[in-house]
């Protein structure tokens, strides 16, 4: 069966972004992204993230992107499928063949997984810099999570990179 992985920067105090969506504070830097695109052939996300996504250039081209959204007037390209029934699809989506998927984000789908028990692991680059405010990462989970620490990274510029697994249960 293939993974969902969270692989997703945010803030000290647990923020993804400012509250108007802003990611300004964010470091720039391949911090592994490369070796961890290449270990993937699907991305998940949100239409927030996804419309953010289009403002900074990026299509995941050569990847299969799902966006999750009720809404029927956002911009098509032919690698993108819109999706609505975020649980069903993503329940069968893990089963098919393939390599691991990438969830990109928004707070709101990933505790909407979160809470389905559909994220398998979750590496998280935590940002030197407290908002205050902002998006939260986890905006409204239901239940208590337990996670095993695989492993962590501290770069030169502060950013702290942590790689957890689910446990089940």
């Amino acid at each position: 069966m293939r993974k969902i992985k969270l692989f997703i920067a945010c803030s000290l105090d647990g923020f993804i972004a400012r509250v108007d969506g802003g990611i300004d504070w964010l470091f720039t830097g391949d911090y592994g992204y490369k070796e961890f695109y290449d270990s993937i052939d699907t991305v998940l996300m949100g239409r927030k993230t996804y419309e953010l996504a289009l403002k900074l250039g990026e299509t995941y081209k050569d990847k299969k992107a799902v966006v999750f959204t009720t809404k029927e007037n956002l911009k098509k390209s032919s690698n993108i499928e819109f999706i609505s029934d975020v649980i069903s699809f993503t329940k069968k989506l893990k089963n098919l063949k393939g390599k691991d998927i990438w969830l990109v984000g928004g707070g709101e789908i990933v505790s909407l997984l979160l809470n389905n028990n559909l994220i398998d692991e979750m590496i998280i680059f935590m940002h030197p810099i407290i908002l205050g405010k902002g998006i939260p990462l986890f905006k409204s989970i239901k239940k208590e999570i337990k996670l095993k620490l695989i492993g962590t990274h501290k770069f030169e510029d502060g950013l702290v990179k942590l790689y957890y697994k689910k446990l089940k249960y």
